[in-house]
């Protein structure tokens, strides 16, 4: 659970692609230790938020800050890490070898590919080219590249998309672990079923926040039993549903699609 002392403070937060508003004066915290799930449908803008808190996305009003520092300093460069939707580990090359190459840039210890291999379960196939990995796998070797250097913040863009639930319940025992031993994590999602294994909810539409809860407190206060009838619920209160958003959300709760994540170091 959290501490005091927010890891991720935001305000304000203002993105723009053109003439249209991504994300519309966001503001929040995130307290250290915490479990923090961000959900919503598809093209609500939370890549884009998770983009503007590691310091990639261009920002056009407000401020982010990390740890401290504002988002994406050189001081946080071994402090925070972010997994991608998009595959950035080398099919050519072995588990152990991604994870060798990845440490080398971080300029982490040679003991810490070993360390994060046995955190995701992935020694016995240390030696396994990448491409020959099952997807769940490749969930793995890109979580275990996120690992390295023992961030104190986690940025995970849908990282259990695609996946079966016995996987994403296996990633879900690892997040819970790191927090647990201390590190922060922002978990976005559009499956929501996932929601109730967070401390705490963000549910974004169209840019937004409509609701910062626990799952219990969001629950109550929608009187609903899931949290996908709870997020109808608000859209509900918040205005006429965009024909986009609702269809999206149930769509990706049943289907699974490739997974396509990966690390961006």
């Amino acid at each position: 659970m959290s501490t005091h002392e927010p890891a991720i403070e935001v305000d304000g937060l203002v993105v723009r692609r053109g003439r249209d508003t991504v994300l519309d004066g966001l503001g929040f915290s995130v307290g250290s230790g915490d479990v923090v799930g961000l959900l919503g449908p598809s093209g609500c803008g939370k890549s884009t938020l998770l983009r503007s808190l590691v310091g990639t996305q261009l920002v056009h009003g407000g401020s982010v800050r990390v740890l401290g520092e504002p988002a994406g300093s050189r001081q946080l460069r071994r402090r925070v890490s972010y997994m991608t939707q998009s595959l950035s580990i080398y099919d050519d090359l072995t588990v152990r070898q991604n994870l060798e190459y990845f440490r080398k840039i971080l300029g982490g210890p040679a003991q810490d590919t070993q360390r994060v291999l046995e955190m995701t379960d992935l020694a016995g196939s240390a030696q396994e080219l990448t491409e020959n990995l099952s997807g769940g796998q490749r969930s793995r070797v890109s979580l275990a590249v996120a690992l390295l250097g023992a961030p104190e913040v986690l940025i995970l863009d849908e990282p259990t998309v695609g996946l079966d639930p016995v996987l994403r319940a296996d990633l879900w025992a690892i997040f819970k672990g790191l927090a647990a031993d201390g590190a922060t994590l922002l978990i976005s999602s559009h499956v929501m079923d996932e929601a109730t294994r967070c401390d705490r909810l963000l549910l974004m539409r169209e840019g937004r926040f409509i609701a910062d809860d626990s799952p219990e407190g969001l629950l109550r206060a929608t009187n609903t039993e899931t949290a996908e009838d709870a997020f109808l619920a608000l859209i509900a209160s918040d205005g006429a549903p965009s024909p986009a958003s609702l269809p999206a959300l149930g769509r990706h709760r049943r289907a699974a699609a490739a997974p396509t994540h990966g690390v961006k170091p």
